[in-house]
């Protein structure tokens, strides 16, 4: 089955999308809020819940425009990862987008920043550290030429 038709009803538990967002060697991930019962004050990547009858792909549009006010253009899927408490997550990798600069478009997160790919594996408040070997992996498909 395609994976971009496949829907959190077809799945029938947890179903999260998140956004890889790349722009010259530099990956997008936002601070969540302190206040957030999930991975409180730590650095995540854009996405969210697949609502019941979405798609994995219609799912990452509208949780990329809700969060920080892009449209994905140039994207695709990049990988798919269990959840420790059940469920999957589908990662997609943005290299292109309508809507200018990414912003804070609600209370998801409190701080958008771009990181060096090598500075976000380093960092220390990751929402999961199995997000490091995927980091490393926009490594070698990302690289700005000299």
């Amino acid at each position: 089955m395609d994976e971009g038709a496949l829907t959190a009803t077809d799945e029938g538990r947890t179903a999260l999308v998140g956004a890889l967002i790349v722009r010259d060697g530099m990956l997008l991930l936002g601070r969540r809020s302190a206040e957030k019962a999930v991975c409180p004050d730590t650095w995540d990547v854009i996405g969210g819940h697949v609502e019941a009858g979405e798609s994995f792909e219609d799912a990452l549009l509208r949780e990329v425009e809700e969060e920080i006010g892009i449209r994905p253009l140039g994207y695709d899927k990049h990988s798919r990862h269990p959840l420790p408490q059940g469920g999957v997550l589908v990662l997609f990798q943005i290299v292109s987008w309508a809507g200018g600069e990414p912003r804070l478009r609600n209370d998801e997160h409190v701080e958008l920043r771009w990181f060096p790919i090598r500075a976000a594996c380093r960092l220390t408040q990751l929402a999961a550290p199995e997000y490091v070997p995927i980091f490393r992996s926009l490594e070698v498909t990302t690289r700005v030429p000299p």
